[in-house]
């Protein structure tokens, strides 16, 4: 399992989201409260952001070493401000290796969409590269299977999005998360019922979508919190309470949508 964080708001200095909270990711790493099948997410780390007046590709940080012992982290992000931020730290599914190539945020670039994405995902596919890996891959279109770099779990249900979006361009960045978590509830069922949890968020930098979501209950922790003191004008959300606040817990098999005007829509995701 890993720890996630997501940000849309008034743009802001990265250190207050990633290190000033007093539960902040980097305490999550060392220190996670919610975790069930690991002890700390020592595995890597990413972080990724969209410019706040540019219209480019988000960028991204990442790095294989524990976030805690990362000593170029903390200077970068006292430097860059944001109004978007996707961030991950990792706990690596066992048999799946530690490397760039497997580190989140995933992007978009390199594919023709209407809109370059983030991606992060906490869960996994329970025996993945003997379940459902060709399964997966078999879905996809051309340019999304090459687009394809690594070999996590993670990457391949961002391809199902991507792939969505591929084939329809019309449908909303909601529509095709909805549609890719039910592909991928049929595709595990029809291999036999395999076990998988997908809490991810994704945004186009004007948005944030993010779900709870698994194919049995429970699904790992997820909340959201918007206009706290501290981060006014702001939707957080994160696998675990980054302080203390009025923080909602999402329900289990739902979605949130938090649009440019920093209001959360919430559903059920009927896959």
């Amino acid at each position: 399992m890993c720890r996630l964080l997501g940000y849309l708001g008034s743009p802001i200095q990265l250190d207050r989201l990633l290190y000033k909270p007093e539960h902040s990711l980097v305490v999550q790493a060392y220190q996670p409260k919610e975790m069930e099948s690991a002890l700390m997410n020592a595995d890597g780390f990413g972080v990724g952001w969209y410019h706040p007046q540019k219209e480019t590709f988000p960028y991204t940080y990442k790095q294989t070493t524990p976030i805690w012992s990362d000593i170029n982290l903390p200077q970068i992000s006292r430097y860059v401000e944001a109004g978007c931020l996707l961030g991950c730290i990792r706990s690596a599914t066992p048999g799946l290796a530690v490397d760039l190539s497997n580190c989140q945020p995933f992007t978009s670039e390199g594919l023709s969409l209407p809109h370059p994405l983030l991606f992060v995902h906490n869960g996994y596919i329970k025996d993945f590269r003997k379940t459902l890996y060709r399964p997966l891959r078999q879905v996809l279109t051309e340019d999304v299977y090459l687009h394809v770099h690594g070999t996590t779990d993670s990457e391949h249900i961002f391809a199902l999005i991507l792939n969505q979006l591929y084939r329809q361009p019309e449908l909303l960045l909601a529509q095709a998360v909805e549609k890719a978590l039910k592909q991928l509830t049929e595709i595990a069922q029809a291999e036999g019922n395999i076990y998988f949890c997908a809490n991810i968020i994704v945004s186009d930098g004007q948005q944030l979508v993010a779900t709870r979501f698994s194919s049995r209950s429970p699904a790992p922790s997820l909340y959201w919190l918007r206009d706290d003191p501290s981060y006014p004008n702001g939707v957080l959300i994160a696998s675990e309470p980054l302080f203390e606040g009025n923080w909602n817990r999402f329900p289990e098999q739902s979605m949130i949508c938090v649009g440019e005007d920093f209001d959360v829509y919430t559903d059920q995701i009927a896959a």
